[in-house]
């Protein structure tokens, strides 16, 4: 049973230093908290969010009992992430399109619509405004934080940027950087937005349209890297959507829908291009192109980590191909290079990336068991 979220937003008059060079100010986080900070406030937890998620964690609202939190099966009372004992903090990252500032509001140094204007930001920057939103909240340190791909990257650049604040941290299905592989999927997926012809180069609020076929074709190539090839044969396999009076069953057309996947991938595609901002994606995956802690280390991950002092706990899945179990022992492998205490679950599900989203029970009972025993356990 969900409980009923409530979302909340903070102003920021001070600048934001970003990694680009650039400053953004008189800007707003979009957050949700849950559960009850205890009295030495040595009970927060704060949630990274993945490349479409949001501050809406966990819960549901009031008026719209239908929007249930993307990671409502880890977080709330009695869950792996229990409310009843921590204080949980989802934050909506800058530049995103779910509330924090984003594109599509007004630069305050300009009065216009920030569109393609947005400043680039990085992991590095988001976590930096996370802190300040901590600050504000009188949260010096916490207890743990976590998050899952683009989100478990931030977790791990918590440990490095402001090592004396976070006692845990939970990476899930994540990875010390992106492959080539990966840079070459966001490529395609920007390629693909920036030549929609209502695209205008990023300013196409002011002329009043989406570039809603480049957000389909970005969003159908990211689906597909986030399902793993076992799962698309189960769910799909060759089942064709319409069959008809031939002897295989084809409509034999280029143009028609044929097959099942290809149904779901254009309803995947349809209903991300009606919520979500063509500038926020190309903002989101450079920033998973230019997360690389070990770049300014000569490319040695060891050395980028060893200003990390909490707990850690890594958790990849078999078949998620996009961050494989590999990326995630080249973390676990430079951990213990420094001494750290670091604990790795290595699950063995069918369901690709989205594993971490999902409700496997082995997955669900390590973060449970990691929480309740050793993360509680820290608390004072």
């Amino acid at each position: 049973m969900s409980f009923v979220a409530t979302p909340q937003s903070m102003t920021f008059d001070a600048p934001l230093q970003l990694q680009s060079g650039a400053q953004i100010r008189g800007y707003q986080l979009a957050y949700e908290t849950y559960g009850t900070l205890n009295a030495d406030k040595s009970n927060a937890v704060l949630i990274c969010h993945a490349l479409n998620a949001s501050h809406h964690v966990a819960g549901v609202y009031a008026d719209q009992p239908s929007n249930q939190g993307w990671w409502d099966n880890m977080i709330g009372p009695g869950k792996p992430v229990d409310t009843d004992k921590f204080f949980v903090i989802g934050v909506n990252n800058l530049g995103s399109c779910f509330g924090s500032t984003g594109p599509m509001h007004v630069n305050p140094d300009t009065g216009k619509v920030y569109g393609a204007d947005f400043p680039v930001v990085t992991v590095e920057d988001w976590v930096n405004a996370q802190a300040r939103l901590l600050d504000a909240l009188g949260i010096a340190q916490l207890a743990a934080v976590m998050g899952g791909s683009l989100g478990g990257m931030q977790a791990l650049s918590w440990t490095l940027q402001h090592p004396q604040r976070v006692r845990h941290a939970v990476v899930v299905a994540s990875a010390p950087n992106l492959n080539a592989e990966n840079i070459a999927f966001n490529e395609v997926a920007r390629r693909a937005i920036v030549t929609d012809p209502d695209f205008h180069d990023g300013h196409f609020y002011a002329h009043g349209v989406v570039p809603k076929r480049g957000l389909r074709i970005a969003r159908m190539i990211g689906h597909i890297t986030y399902l793993s090839d076992d799962v698309m044969n189960e769910k799909f396999g060759r089942e064709l959507r319409n069959a008809v009076n031939s002897p295989t069953g084809y409509k034999y057309s280029t143009q028609d829908v044929e097959f099942q996947i290809e149904s779901y991938l254009r309803y995947q595609g349809d209903k991300f291009s009606e919520y979500f901002d063509a500038n926020t994606y190309l903002l989101i995956t450079r920033a998973l192109d230019y997360f690389d802690p070990a770049r300014a280390h000569g490319g040695d991950l060891a050395k980028a980590l060893a200003v990390a002092r909490c707990k850690f706990l890594l958790v990849s899945f078999t078949t998620d191909w996009r961050f494989s179990p590999a990326r995630s022992r080249e973390i676990v492998q430079g951990l213990i290079a420094n001494g750290r205490d670091v604990s790795y679950a290595e699950i063995d599900a069918p369901h690709g990336h989205d594993a971490f989203l999902l409700d496997d029970p082995r997955y669900l009972n390590v973060v449970r068991a990691y929480f309740e025993q050793t993360v509680a356990g820290g608390m004072q």
